[in-house]
């Protein structure tokens, strides 16, 4: 199993986590086309590589935050709040 480390509650199991997919995505404007909608909505990047992510401690302190993942070896090589700018 995965050991992601939380930024306010340190190292805990995957299994108390939620993926909720790429990080620091701009939302269109909502005047855009329903292509561009589409577009955010539907499709994202499948990397090889590294990979930043956004997360949930679901089953600890319920906080959002970012990390940099490498999404062959899984190795977490940063973490970050959802309020900073990637390292």
């Amino acid at each position: 199993m995965m050991q992601v480390p939380c930024i306010h509650c340190g190292l805990r199991d995957e299994s108390e986590f939620t993926y909720a997919g790429t990080a620091h995505l701009a939302r269109p404007p909502l005047d855009q086309s329903d292509e561009v909608w589409g577009e955010y909505l539907f499709f994202r990047d499948n990397p090889k590589g590294m990979h930043l992510e956004r997360w949930r401690h679901t089953q600890g302190c319920g906080r959002w935050f970012n990390l940099i993942r490498n999404t062959v070896t899984h190795e977490i090589s940063s973490v970050y709040a959802v309020s900073d700018p990637p390292p």
